[in-house]
């Protein structure tokens, strides 16, 4: 019984922690494998920023496919064209991806507008790089770190420099700072960790306490 109680309280929280998270999973996110709950959200607000503000939007594809070398990402694109609206940018993510059979070097990016209107609006070089320059750091963060971080930041440059063409400042964008970005993503998941654990967890066990019981 115990048991059964403990597994349906860990069920609530989860729900109750994601749910607002899950309402908007797959308004700008398309495809995730990689990237934490809390990046999703920074890509949803980002996302949803820019589209209010210029009518643009952005879509974002973060897969763990091993794609064969020369794979079409243009046609691979094309799943996703039910859950799409024009105008758009779509920016694949996938690091698994092999460029070519005689490298150890895995990782790929697309970038795929719905225009060339659209693609006049951004610099292909300088987002496919915001996301490079990170993944292909050697430090001491983790490649999940890495990868969720490289989108992050690509993302933003591409969402900045949409905007700076409209004219259009963005609040929800992000600097070009790995460690911000990191430190962010850390301090929101640690912040929720111990929410969770003081609401279910030492709350109550501070009440009986308080109370007088064991």
């Amino acid at each position: 019984m115990i048991r059964i109680q403990v597994r349906a309280s860990l069920l609530a929280i989860l729900t109750l922690w994601m749910f607002p998270l899950l309402l908007n999973a797959t308004t700008h996110t398309l495809r995730n494998d990689l990237l934490k709950l809390e990046a999703v959200q920074l890509i949803e607000n980002m996302g949803e920023e820019l589209h209010e503000k210029t009518g643009i939007n952005t879509y974002a594809i973060a897969t763990n496919e091993h794609f064969p070398e020369r794979f079409n990402l243009v046609e691979y694109s094309k799943r996703y064209e039910a859950n799409i609206s024009k105008p758009y940018v779509l920016f694949i993510f996938a690091p698994y991806a092999t460029i070519t059979k005689k490298s150890d070097v895995r990782g790929r990016i697309g970038i795929i507008p719905s225009s060339d209107a659209v693609r006049a609006m951004y610099n292909y070089d300088d987002v496919r790089d915001a996301a490079i320059n990170i993944v292909a750091l050697k430090d001491s963060n983790t490649d999940e770190d890495k990868y969720n971080v490289g989108l992050l930041q690509a993302y933003s440059e591409l969402a900045d420099e949409i905007a700076n063409v409209k004219h259009i400042t963005l609040k929800t964008t992000i600097k070009d700072e790995m460690g911000t970005i990191v430190l962010i993503l850390r301090i929101l998941i640690y912040t929720g960790s111990l929410l969770v654990l003081w609401m279910f967890f030492l709350r109550p066990l501070y009440m009986r306490m308080k109370n007088g019981k064991k």
